[in-house]
């Protein structure tokens, strides 16, 4: 099993490095602050997906064995929303905290993303076995937060958008399949 987290954790970090390289090697259009800031992005969202997809699939399919790497993948949607925010507050800002403090006061889009980021976190800092035995039945309270960033992802997504729908529209669908999926379990309980 060993083998297989090394395999899932160099695959996950694949878009990284390939953004990382398309940087370097001016590979990334004619805006590459915005590419590489939006892919950040949205590979954040899609690891977002990825992870609270896993326990519908472990239930619907017996892919139990997704579980292992559950954590790991809400950990690459923490890294990749890192990045995606340490572009903004590098490449867009230069790290000039007042005018970073107003853009997020100012654009909304930006306020709710990074009300995301900093609900995220807490989940990336008790995501080991260590605060998983600490916190008890309150790391699952906690963690369950993941549900409302995950919807507030998706807000910063329509948000940001100025006139083509269509992409933040299906993450939106597919946040709602995954979201009701849990709520008829719950309705079922």
């Amino acid at each position: 099993m060993k083998y297989w987290r090394f395999i899932v954790f160099s695959l996950c970090l694949i878009p990284f490095l390939l953004t990382l390289y398309g940087a370097f090697n001016n590979a990334l259009g004619v805006n590459p602050v915005e590419t590489m800031n939006r892919r950040m992005g949205d590979w954040a969202l899609y690891f977002l997906l990825i992870t609270l997809s896993v326990t519908p699939l472990k239930q619907l399919f017996g892919w139990f064995k997704l579980l292992q790497f559950r954590r790991m993948l809400g950990l690459y949607a923490f890294f990749y929303a890192c990045v995606h925010f340490l572009t903004f507050i590098w490449f867009d800002h230069y790290f000039n905290w007042l005018e970073i403090i107003e853009d997020i006061i100012k654009r909304p889009f930006i306020t709710i993303g990074f009300i995301s980021l900093v609900l995220l976190f807490p989940l990336a800092l008790t995501s080991n076995k260590f605060m998983i035995k600490k916190l008890k039945k309150n790391w699952l309270r906690l963690h369950q937060s993941i549900y409302l960033i995950a919807i507030l992802v998706i807000i910063h997504f329509f948000w940001m958008v100025k006139a083509d729908y269509y992409q933040p529209l299906i993450f939106a669908i597919i946040l709602g399949l995954l979201l009701g999926y849990r709520l008829l379990k719950l309705y079922k309980k």
